[in-house]
C-alpha cells in the first residue's frame, strides 16, 4: 500500500455510537430503542430491503419515510404516545444535541496532517446533510465525500466502493474503510479494500494505526 486513503463512515464512527443516538432520541421523544428497532424491522419487511434504504438512496422523501415510521410504531404499540415525534423535520430532531466523536475526528485530522488521504463514505439522507456535515465540521477538510443519496447507491453495494476509488483516484488496495457494520467491512474487503470495524475508540485507533502505518491515537 502506498499513500492510503482512510474512508470514515459517519453514523457510528464520526458520530457517537448508534446505541447512544437511539438513547438520546428516546430522551427527546419517549420512544425506546427497542420500539424504534421493532418499527424499523417492520419497515424493512414492508420495503423488502433495509429500512433506511429508500431515503439513503434518495428514492423517498424524509417526510414520507418518517410518516411510515410513525405508522409502524403506532401499529406495533397502539398505546405509545407519538406526540413528541416530528415526522416533518425528523432529521433535525434526530441530530439535535448530537456532537461528533472527538477521538475519531482527532484521528481524521491527524491522518490528514500526516499526509494520508481522508474521506467520508456514508449512507446518508438528502435532508440530513446540513446536520451531519455541521456535526463533523470540527474535523476540518476532507478530500472526498461519497454520499449514498447523492450517488444513488449505498453500502454494501460494491458500486459505491468503485465510485469512492474513482473520486480519490487510487486503486482499491490503497483504500481503508472504517465502519461500524460488519457487512460493510466485508463488502469493502471483497472489493480489494482493507477495512477496520469500529467497536470502540481504543480498539479502532489501535487497529487503524497498525494498518495505516502511522500513529493516530
Amino acid at each position: 500500500m502506498s499513500r492510503p486513503v482512510l474512508w470514515f463512515d459517519f453514523g457510528g464512527v464520526l458520530s457517537p455510537p448508534l446505541p447512544d443516538l437511539f438513547t438520546l432520541f428516546e430522551q427527546k421523544t419517549g420512544i425506546t430503542p427497542e420500539q424504534m428497532h421493532a418499527a424499523l424491522s417492520r419497515m424493512g419487511d414492508d420495503f423488502g430491503t433495509a429500512a433506511l434504504a429508500p431515503i439513503e438512496l434518495g428514492a423517498m422523501s424524509e417526510r414520507e419515510w418518517a410518516a411510515r415510521l410513525a405508522a409502524a410504531l403506532a401499529a406495533l404499540h397502539p398505546d405509545l404516545d407519538l406526540s413528541r415525534l416530528r415526522t416533518d423535520g425528523f432529521g433535525a430532531q434526530w441530530f439535535e444535541g448530537v456532537s461528533a466523536n472527538p477521538r475519531m475526528t482527532a484521528a481524521l485530522c491527524r491522518a490528514r496532517d500526516l499526509g494520508l488521504g481522508v474521506g467520508v463514505l456514508s449512507n446518508n439522507v438528502v435532508e440530513w446533510k446540513p446536520y451531519w456535515t455541521a456535526i463533523i465540521a470540527p474535523a476540518g477538510r476532507v478530500d472526498n465525500v461519497v454520499d449514498s443519496c447523492e450517488v444513488g447507491v449505498r453500502k454494501p453495494d460494491p458500486e459505491i466502493f468503485r465510485l469512492a476509488e474513482k473520486a480519490a483516484g487510487v486503486p482499491p488496495e490503497d483504500c481503508i474503510l472504517i465502519d461500524d457494520l460488519a457487512e460493510n467491512c466485508a463488502a469493502a474487503e471483497e472489493c480489494g479494500w482493507s477495512a477496520v470495524r469500529f467497536r470502540d475508540d481504543d480498539q479502532i485507533l489501535r487497529e487503524l494505526s497498525a494498518l495505516a502505518g502511522v500513529h493516530l491515537s
